[in-house]
């Protein structure tokens, strides 16, 4: 994880920072000036200073800010001396901007302000739309303005060159004071929030600054991005009152206070208008004390009252900016500051320290406890009265802010003083930190909330019984009642009309002590705005137990979420549901007496879940599954998810009986698994859920793919007629097929088709109906099926050991190294800032460099270093490289004049080692294998089986035979040239693609002459490679290597090579057809699919003697999958009529 930073400004002026990596405050030394106040970003940091302007700090990266200033050079043919400066009265400026409207000459071009440089002296730009243009950079039109080409024709008359200069912020990590302008604001500052990086990607960098003036009106900063860090100019915002302080979040919340302690929060904000549209007005918790700070994040409102209380906003999101209600919350503060993932910072009213809410969860965004920072500045030595853990540099102390627990009382419960009294003193004398949820000794009081429009006496949770004990796992003492009875904040009224900025900075400047009675600092200001924490960050400069204490604290905060008595309802509404969908399968029974009762086994867990609403992100759930098995022993289950949803209990649920498949998530971040059921197979959006390690993500995977075998009555390895598919992380998947799958003319959707996991680690996979099964993993390696279905992450489950071994995969992980031509060095690794990174994915969009590009996952591991990888398509130069006119772009191995971009690949291979009932067939590296797919009434006792090695060779396999699968010995193929793709079908007819996309027909191939005796050449398809193909019993299919699939017409016994392609379908991928014909395929971007991953399984329907080809796609699984063999099924179907089919597909046709 990047480090990142908290700021903070002492009571004395100074501003110092704590990294993520340190334990100790950094005094920001360059500052020559005293702040006040600042607010932070994950880039920068502005600060009010003690002149009242406002100041930046940008902070230094690897890549400069850079910014391209750009004029153009316009010139005019003149018939007497040629292309002239003169240019007719109605022309454009000689220098102009693009459009030719506006005068730029290079001269008018001035730095924006002193943390500018000029790089260098303007230059001519001698590109053209990714090309070098001629004759010094000039391009030639017929007129202005018009479409212009880098050639001279003898109509050009006008033409025009681009000049450019770059300037440089200089100005990082370092307070630079924001220039001056035509719209330089009219008073002072005295308060600043910036945010709004989330808004919208574009363009890069986008910063919101919001700021309010000593007169009370507020200013927003407009033109802050990436190139331009300091902004543009200001714009005054209207106000419906004098405001006192605002606060910007990294969405679309913005939030005020006015000085008479009311809120306002600004609607309209979005991703085409930074600035929002209007104000609304929100009446502060408390009718009598208002609001003196307020502070926003993306979800989240906390606010602070003049009598230094704090209050949460709930139900605050970007669709309902102003929220539902106020909660009361445990401490007195005198700011608060919401930081990255709506982690919350304050300083406490009293001792003038920092805090931190610990337990802030996307779940629990109240979080649960306040824990003060105790890291030293640095050159502070430790002080006598501080702790032990102070002087050690601990950066969290076990010290709170004190406690306005004493002076809540509750209508239906009251502690007495002396009880009181006694847990307040159990709070100053404990050295452990205690939190907010913990159940005290005494009375709890009833929890209040205020709503909008509704009874601010309104209990929020059920009343815990007089003198009962206080249940710990759903009790919340956190929650205040707000206070809004006169007498009770009588005592107040005085400082109603306060302005709030009295309360936050007290102390006066001319103090000698830098220190508190207890010994830490004096702070005044927090933001956290670039400090990047959450929950689950694992960061050195935590106390030793913050981690664990988070995570402890966030899975409790989970049991927090929902009642005993709201679970229970839900077990019986679904239980009654279960029991009305299995009333036709027991009604013959109901004269029996159950002898049986009924067995319920749960087992619990915390997980989180990508949520299916906008914005879509993972929240922490709380994750059950309830087993249970019926008076016949028959089995079943529910799986829970509980989640909350604007303070609401909500849970979805599904069926073990009706869960499809499980199937693992390629992600970098996070070890996931999606859950996908019928109804969400046609979503395209199935369950997916997150573990905190790999090994409890397999745990989870193991037990749920057991209990939805169980619930079908699965058990055991896969049948002969299975369906094998493999996904893109190499993970194997069978499904059983039953005669509708196939049936005429309303088979079975293929989204109802339960696929379950076996183990091992494969590329591709190959059957038939005689238990034949062939796989090659990702080094090339052939496996042969052994008959188990154990292995992998199923090794702790009983009765699928047998028949495992150990299988081992190794495979390459390619990184690309990129450089951009100079004119003065050549080719180098620095780039323009539009560039993809100099390390990078093949596609360019994400970072990758050796050090930071890890393996795959946990189990693989590295066995290799980091080496030039040669064998890239489009070939190499001696070092490597490949070269492009521009990112991105077709790459070739030798250099141009147009070439001013090159890469190269780099590989390095990983291994992995795992068990399945797979065995290895060497010595031979494969790249494709196919199997004759027998039909039932086959008497074939030797099994041809071809393959195509990694060079190319044709092979053909001797020996198979259902007792003996891996075969005897290999026999090689002649052939004149390499191929890459090879099927055989139910006719014993062998096709091949070779690698120049051609296709190839062998014949003669019978028992006798295994390896037939020629090829036959046979046309591709106009204008297209094809890369690889199938064959049935009577037709061939074929996919070229822009996604197209292809039908071979004309097959017939006398000319068994066909005749011609007819087209069928795009955005294939793979393709495989079955021994009846059965045509099914990997689809690449299937309309309605949120890119869990490449590939979803698809159906051909329609399929029957009258249209070979079949008539459209049955949607299944996806995405994710990466290879699928229906070559094994030859379940019949059940008997139909060609007449009927013949009007069926007459009537598609029409209707078409």
């Amino acid at each position: 994880m990047p480090t990142s930073r908290l700021w903070a400004v002492d009571v004395h002026g100074r501003v110092y920072s704590l990294s993520t990596a340190d334990q100790q405050w950094e005094h920001c030394r360059d500052a020559e000036m005293l702040f006040k106040r600042v607010t932070a970003a994950q880039q920068c940091c502005w600060g009010i200073a003690s002149d009242n302007k406002i100041y930046l700090n940008v902070h230094a990266c690897d890549l400069h800010i850079r910014f391209q200033e750009e004029t153009y050079e316009n010139q005019r043919w003149n018939p007497v001396g040629g292309f002239s400066e003169r240019l007719l009265p109605s022309d454009r400026w000689q220098w102009s901007d693009v459009t030719g409207l506006q005068h730029q000459p290079p001269s008018s071009f001035q730095l924006p302000s002193s943390s500018w440089e000029w790089e260098g002296d303007w230059y001519v730009d001698q590109n053209f739309e990714g090309e070098p243009t001629e004759k010094e950079g000039w391009t030639y039109s017929i007129d202005f303005p018009a479409v212009y080409t880098k050639d001279k024709k003898w109509n050009s008359c006008v033409r025009r060159r681009r000049w450019l200069r770059h300037r440089r912020y200089k100005a990082t990590d370092s307070w630079a004071e924001i220039p001056s302008q035509k719209t330089s604001l009219p008073d002072p500052i005295s308060d600043i929030s910036c945010g709004g990086w989330e808004i919208t990607e574009e363009p890069r960098g986008l910063l919101c600054l919001w700021a309010v003036s000593l007169q009370g009106k507020v200013w927003f900063r407009e033109g802050i991005y990436h190139h331009n860090p300091e902004g543009s100019l200001w714009h005054d915002i209207s106000l419906p009152g004098e405001v006192v302080q605002i606060s910007c979040g990294p969405g679309e919340l913005v939030w005020a206070v006015l000085w008479e302690g009311q809120l306002i929060v600004r609607e309209g904000v979005s991703r085409d208008n930074h600035q929002g549209t209007s104000w609304s007005m929100l009446d502060p918790p408390s009718p009598d004390v208002g609001v003196m700070h307020v502070a926003v994040g993306v979800n989240v409102v906390w606010a602070l009252t003049k009598d230094n209380k704090v209050w949460f906003r709930r139900g605050v999101n970007s669709h309902n900016p102003r929220g539902s209600g106020w909660i009361s919350m445990v401490g007195e503060m005198a700011m608060i500051n919401v930081g990255l993932n709506d982690q919350v910072w304050a300083i406490g009213s009293e001792d003038r320290a920092v805090y931190f809410r610990q337990g802030v969860t996307a779940s629990e965004l109240s979080g649960k406890t306040w824990r003060a920072v105790a890291a030293l500045r640095d050159g502070d030595r430790p002080h006598s009265s501080s702790s032990s853990q102070q002087s050690a540099g601990c950066y969290f102390s076990e010290l709170h802010p004190p406690s306005a627990l004493s002076d809540v009382e509750s209508d239906t419960e009251k502690g007495s003083a002396d009880e009181v009294g006694c847990y307040s003193a159990g709070i100053e004398s404990s050295d452990q930190a205690v939190s907010d949820r913990e159940p005290a000794s005494v009375a709890v009081p009833q929890e209040k909330c205020v709503d909008e429009g509704g009874d601010s006496s309104t209990p929020c949770v059920d009343a815990v019984q007089t003198g009962g004990p206080v249940d710990s796992q759903w009790s919340n003492v956190d929650l205040e009642v707000p206070q809004t009875q006169q007498a009770q904040t009588g005592n107040l009224s005085d400082n109603a009309d306060t302005c709030s900025l009295s309360s936050v900075a007290t102390y006066t400047l001319a103090m000698e002590d830098n220190y508190g009675v207890d010994g830490h600092p004096l702070w005044a200001w927090v933001s956290g705005g670039g400090c990047s924490v959450d929950s689950h960050s694992q960061l050195n400069w935590f106390h030793s137990t913050m981690g664990t204490s988070l995570l402890a604290q966030s899975v409790q905060s989970l049991s927090l979420s929902v009642t005993a008595a709201q679970m229970a309802t839900w077990r019986r509404q679904i239980f009654e549901q279960l029991s009305e969908r299995t009333k036709r399968e027991v009604d013959e029974f109901r004269h029996y007496e159950q002898a049986i009762e009924q067995c319920v086994w749960v087992k619990k867990g915390t997980m989180q879940w990508w949520r299916d609403w906008k914005p879509h992100k993972w929240i922490d759930v709380h994750f059950a599954l309830e087993q249970f098995s019926g008076p016949e022993g028959n089995k079943d289950g529910i799986l829970f998810v509980y989640y909350n949803y604007n303070e609401e209990k909500k849970y979805l649920h599904a069926f073990l009986n009706e869960v499809t498949i499980l199937v693992p998530v390629l992600n970098d971040a996070k070890h996931t698994f999606a859950i996908y059921t019928p109804e969400r197979i046609k979503k395209r959006w199935p369950i997916r859920v997150a573990a905190a390690t790999e090994e409890e993500m397999h745990d989870w995977l193991a037990l749920l793919s057991a209990s939805c075998c169980d619930s079908r009555g699965i058990q055991g390895p896969p049948s002969k007629q299975a369906i094998w598919s493999i996904t893109c992380k190499g993970d194997i998947f069978v499904s059983e097929p039953t005669p509708s799958l196939e049936a005429m003319p309303y088979p079975t959707p293929c989204d109802q088709m339960f696929w379950r996991q076996i183990g091992g680690h494969l590329r591709i996979v190959e059957c038939n109906s005689i238990g034949i099964v062939w796989g090659i993993g990702y080094d090339h390696n052939a496996w042969v099926y052994a008959g188990g279905y154990g292995g992998g992450f199923f090794h702790g489950l009983p009765t699928c050991n047998d028949h495992v071994y150990t299988q081992t995969d190794v495979k390459s992980v390619y990184i690309y190294e990129n450089q951009r031509w100079n004119p003065v060095t050549g080719y180098t690794n620095r780039g323009l800032p539009t560039d993809r990174y100099m390390w990078s994915d093949a596609s360019g969009l994400h970072e990758r460099t050796k050090t930071n590009t890890k393996p795959p996952s946990p189990q693989w591991a590295w066995v290799s270093e980091w080496a030039i990888d040669y064998g890239v398509s489009g070939g190499t130069d001696r070092e490597g490289w490949q070269y492009a006119a521009d990112f991105p772009a077709w790459y070739h191995g030798h250099k141009t004049m147009k070439d001013f971009v090159r890469r190269r690949r780099w590989a390095r291979k990983c291994k992995l080692t795992t068990t399945g009932p797979w065995q290895e067939v060497p010595p031979i590296q494969l790249s494709d294998v196919t199997v004759l797919p027998c039909t039932p009434d086959s008497d074939v006792d030797v099994v041809p089986l071809w393959a195509i090695s990694n060079k190319g060779d044709v092979l053909c396999r001797l020996g198979v035979t259902a007792l003996t699968p891996a075969g005897t010995s290999w026999l090689h193929v002649g052939m004149d040239q390499p191929f890459q793709s090879i099927s055989i079908g139910a006719a014993s007819q062998v096709w091949a693609i070779a690698r120049d996309g051609s296709a190839f027909f062998r014949g003669s191939v019978f028992p006798q002459t295994p390896a037939g005796e020629c090829w036959y050449h046979a046309p591709s398809p106009t204008k297209q490679k094809l890369k690889q193909v199938s064959v049935g019993r009577t037709s061939v299919f074929a996919v070229d290597e822009n996604g197209n699939l292809w039908y071979r017409k004309g097959l017939t016994p006398s000319y068994p090579q066909g005749s011609s392609w007819q087209y069928v379908s795009n955005n294939v991928r793979k393709v495989t057809v079955g021994p009846f014909d059965q045509v099914w395929i990997i689809a690449d971007k299937v309309q309605g699919s949120h890119s869990l991953s490449r590939g979803t399984v698809c159906h051909r329907l329609g399929i029957h003697p009258l249209e070979p080809k079949g008539q459209l796609w049955d949607y299944g699984i996806g995405g994710g999958w990466d290879h699928i063999t229906v070559r094994g099924n030859t379940m019949e179907p059940p008997p139909f009529s060609l007449s009927a089919l013949a009007d069926t597909s007459a009537q598609a046709s029409g209707s078409t």
